[in-house]
């Protein structure tokens, strides 16, 4: 089901759209270059599309069960998705054609995506990487190393998001830390104060900062790019950490150039 909120007469008024297939598990909404809402089932295996008067039209993706995730518009006037299982990131124009682009080498999953300033596509890897898809679908992957006294098995990069100063940053789950990727793939590290605070999601605000959510700490967090100190407001009584007081800067960032990207072609289906 996909809601809508609103304010009318001084109402705030929810309504809900059914999706007409059922168990479709809804995941990841974008806001599209035509005016509508796009979103991927995750279950249901396809690209769906809402109108503003919540009149909804589905696009079965070519692979079967490819666990559809992020979805982004792009700059090329498409929108963007990744396909975790199928471990591919999908295209599909405004009037629902769908092309895939296989992650040739990928040892993780596509999970989030995000449109960068350079003209290209940033999706994470669950596991190790992150990824760069052009326009025209040839991808790129950049390691990233475990973080500074991580004993992960796996960095886990997550949620990421297009920062103001031109970089890309992410969270990673494994490191407990907030990265940041630029357009020629070096990456930087700023560990959060918290312990296994589960970093997972992450947004440019209209601030000028970093926001990401701290699924295991119940906390909301906050990284000043310029500076890298990482802050966070109280979190409520029952949350599983106790902050610090007061809140500490991270330590200075840690640089590390991924070298040479992976490569695949520009392999297609559609």
């Amino acid at each position: 089901m996909i809601g809508a909120a609103g304010s009318g007469g001084g109402l705030h008024v929810v309504t809900e759209f059914k999706i007409p297939t059922i168990y479709s598990t809804p995941l990841n909404i974008a806001v599209g270059p035509d005016g509508n809402l796009w979103f991927t089932e995750q279950l249901g295996n396809k690209i769906g599309r809402v109108t503003t008067a919540g009149t909804i039209t589905e696009f079965s993706i070519p692979t079967p069960t490819s666990a559809a995730g992020g979805i982004v518009a792009g700059p090329d006037g498409n929108l963007w998705f990744t396909e975790g299982t199928s471990k591919q990131i999908g295209r599909i124009t405004t009037s629902g054609m769908i092309t895939e682009f296989p992650v040739a080498g990928a040892v993780g999953s596509p999970l989030d995506i995000a449109a960068g300033m350079d003209g290209n596509l940033w999706f994470t890897e669950s596991t190790t990487a992150i990824g760069r898809v052009t326009t025209v679908g040839t991808i790129s992957g950049f390691p990233v190393p475990l973080a500074t006294n991580s004993t992960a098995v796996y960095a886990g990069p997550d949620g990421i998001a297009a920062g103001p100063d031109g970089k890309l940053w992410f969270t990673e789950i494994g490191g407990n830390t907030i990265r940041s990727i630029t357009t020629a793939g070096t990456i930087s590290e700023f560990p959060i104060p918290t312990p296994s605070s589960v970093p997972v999601r992450i947004a440019s605000g209209p601030d000028g900062n970093l926001w990401f959510t701290e699924a295991n700490s119940n906390a909301i967090g906050r990284l000043t790019p310029a500076s890298g100190a990482s802050a966070r407001p109280e979190p409520s009584p029952n949350s599983r950490f106790q902050p610090r007081r007061p809140p500490l800067e991270s330590p200075p960032a840690r640089t590390a150039t991924s070298g040479s990207p992976r490569l695949a072609a520009t392999a297609s289906r559609t």
